[in-house]
């Protein structure tokens, strides 16, 4: 009966530990997502230009990109906890650098420090989520996903109940990055792979690069940057193109945004059960083709009603892009969920130039016509994607 009673108390204390990952993820997003929909305001407010916007968004992430490099291979050598723990320090100093920032560079210091936080924070988490059960990556990824399309769908209606103050915002997030570090400190994080197996750091960035020469990690990591066209960069520029070329106000952008989240969020949460029964890369084919037949219809369409009635069926039909592709990351390295981060950023420096140059060619072209770069990203999918699972000789 006792080892019942502390079978019952471990599982509990397990649950819980897994539920403060998930709400690292939701604090992310929510972040991000208030950034996104206030991005108006912010070029209002400090006078910004397309190209500045796409610099602010692309930019950092190549500076955290060498900085994660070492992250990812650090966590995996048993630092993982004290990254963890002050990547949210510094993630909660970023955020009051960002209320407190008054110019274009001020922004983007503050940007420097955010993105490289964000990996040790929040990345190195979901690495600890990851590890929990590793036969289970893609069903965790998706649970993972749907915590922070819950923070993308709070995240416009946190700026509207501010009244679009996006300083105030980031000085709240501040605190309340405060107090889920507390929250964290107090589970036991663990430091290794699922072996718990130990590498120095030239054995891991060894491992590493050997791991980027593997045809099935390239192609999960070069479909990951091509499938965040359609979901982090038109995020970054959807509300922009709803007030400079559909014509309308903030207010109704963010309206239209909080759709495209909302419903990303039923599909994020639809996709839990879905995966029970169905490959995760079997329906990504499906969401694919969907979304490269909505999206020129979302950009030809006039009227706005009708863009945000698609802009619906976007955010249901690309909802799982990111778990299944993720989850397919982890799965292709077994037993280094930290160096996933290493791998990630050294490839993903590319991917870290899409948003500057969706900026760079809307400043020459206007925004609507680099909108349709965005279709890369379904295309990639779809010609990418292997229709039967990966052989024994790529791992």
């Amino acid at each position: 009966m006792a080892s019942l009673v502390i079978r019952s108390a471990r599982l509990r204390r397990a649950g819980l530990f897994v539920l403060t990952l998930l709400l690292v993820e939701f604090l992310d997003e929510l972040v991000f997502g208030m950034r996104e929909v206030a991005w108006p305001l912010i070029r209002a407010d400090l006078n910004l230009d397309y190209v500045q916007i796409g610099l602010l968004i692309g930019v950092p992430g190549l500076v955290a990109g060498v900085i994660e490099m070492l992250l990812g291979i650090l966590a995996d050598m048993g630092y993982r906890r004290r990254l963890i723990l002050g990547g949210g320090l510094m993630f909660a100093f970023a955020s009051l650098a960002s209320a407190l920032s008054g110019s274009f560079w001020a922004l983007m210091l503050s940007f420097w420090v955010f993105y490289p936080a964000s990996g040790a924070f929040v990345s190195l988490s979901q690495a600890a989520l990851m590890d929990v059960d590793p036969k289970r990556h893609e069903h965790n990824m998706a649970r993972w996903t749907f915590a922070g399309a819950l923070g993308v769908f709070a995240a416009p209606l946190a700026l509207g109940m501010a009244s679009g103050n996006w300083r105030g915002l980031y000085a709240a997030f501040a605190v309340l990055t405060l107090v889920i570090v507390v929250i964290v400190s107090r589970f036991r994080i663990p430091e290794n792979g699922v072996h718990g197996e130990s590498l120095n750091f030239r054995e891991g960035f060894t491992t590493a690069l050997r791991d980027l020469r593997r045809l099935e990690v390239v192609r999960w990591l070069t479909l990951l940057q091509f499938s965040d066209l359609m979901l982090d960069v038109l995020y970054g520029y959807l509300a922009l193109y709803l007030v400079d070329v559909v014509g309308v106000d903030i207010a109704a952008a963010g309206l239209a945004v909080a759709v495209w989240t909302g419903v990303g969020l039923v599909g994020d949460l639809l996709i839990i059960p879905l995966l029970e029964r169905v490959r995760g890369l079997t329906y990504l084919r499906f969401s694919a083709l969907s979304v490269l037949a909505l999206y020129p219809a979302f950009l030809l369409v006039p009227g706005f009603v009708p863009k945000v009635i698609i802009l619906g069926l976007l955010g249901m039909f690309n909802a799982g892009w990111y778990s299944v592709l993720q989850a397919q990351v982890y799965s292709a390295m077994p037993d280094r969920s930290g160096s996933v981060l290493t791998v990630s950023n050294i490839f993903g420096f590319i991917g870290s130039l899409l948003p500057f140059v969706v900026g760079a060619a809307a400043q020459a072209f206007g925004l609507h016509a680099a909108m349709w770069m965005l279709l890369l990203g379904p295309v990639a999918l779809l010609l990418g994607i292997p229709r039967h699972p990966a052989s024994d000789e790529t791992r």
